[in-house]
């Protein structure tokens, strides 16, 4: 059973310092995969400003990630670490479960 208690009730100091890492995330997506907006429903939730790249509005984007993660299936999350290192999430659980331990 899912826990429906506000999460992110954060101090304007503290949501600034949240959007500072957040900076270094993007989601890539397109709107009509439920995978993807379940993504996207707890990116709401935990009130994070994720950058979202549209893999079917964005030839660019799609180009993005086959290079980067090697595979063009969505939704995928891009973690740029402090070191410049990237990683690319795939799987809708576990890019939840991630944002969750970070951001919840």
């Amino acid at each position: 059973m899912q826990d429906n208690t506000d999460q992110t009730a954060r101090t304007p100091e503290e949501q600034a310092e949240v959007d500072r890492q957040c900076q270094s995330l993007a989601l890539y997506e397109y709107e009509s995969c439920p995978f993807c907006r379940r993504v996207l429903h707890e990116i709401e939730r935990l009130s994070l400003n994720i950058e979202l790249r549209n893999t079917r509005e964005d030839p660019a984007a799609r180009d993005e990630l086959r290079e980067g993660g090697g595979r063009t299936m969505v939704p995928c999350l891009r973690i740029t670490q402090e070191t410049g290192e990237t990683h690319w999430m795939y799987e809708s659980a576990d890019i939840v479960a991630w944002l969750r331990q970070r951001f919840a």
